[in-house]
């Protein structure tokens, strides 16, 4: 696949992007590569467009079909795996929200319960405790804000979210 200027700036950058959220450079070029390429793309040229080992792309391969960025299919005859990024940006977006959720947020959630409550048990200052306890609240929530409107269809999020940035401009600032 021939890459132009900006085509490797895009992937570049989202390299660099998902260095910064903890996730590999090269597993982060290679979902970019697989957003905006037009056709299904197997490791090999993967490998090749990229510059990568071909033992990298598969590892990257691999994490990103985990996190379910990347999906894995073989025409009837191939003997290649070729590969494809979930290509509507609003359900890339709730699939890195979901993921990280589950990774991230809901297990902070669960410790901040445990230690908020054994907190209660033991020498734990109150002030501490009550620290504790203001981010557990606000931690969930986030989260239950979260699950209401992951709740809801397409249209309706797509409806709050662009009713949300109008009412933000009557609101107070600050």
């Amino acid at each position: 696949m021939h890459l132009t200027p900006a085509m490797q700036g895009f992937i570049l950058h989202w390299g660099e992007m998902g260095a910064k959220w903890g996730v590999n450079r090269s597993v982060a070029q290679i979902h970019a590569l697989l957003h905006i390429a037009p056709t299904p793309l197997d490791a090999e040229e993967i490998a090749e467009t990229l510059g990568l080992a071909r033992s990298n792309v598969s590892t990257g391969l691999k994490e990103l079909q985990g996190w379910k960025l990347v999906k894995a299919s073989r025409a009837l005859g191939e003997r290649r795996d070729v590969f494809t990024s979930v290509q509507d940006m609003f359900d890339l977006a709730k699939v890195v929200v979901e993921g990280r959720r589950e990774r991230e947020f809901v297990p902070t959630i669960a410790a901040l319960r445990e230690v908020a409550q054994a907190a209660e048990s033991d020498d734990t200052p109150a002030h501490v405790q009550a620290r504790m306890k203001e981010t557990l609240e606000v931690m969930q929530m986030f989260d239950d804000w979260y699950r209401d409107v992951s709740g809801l269809s397409r249209g309706v999020q797509m409806m709050v979210m662009k009713l949300g940035a109008r009412i933000a401009r009557f609101l107070p600032k600050g």
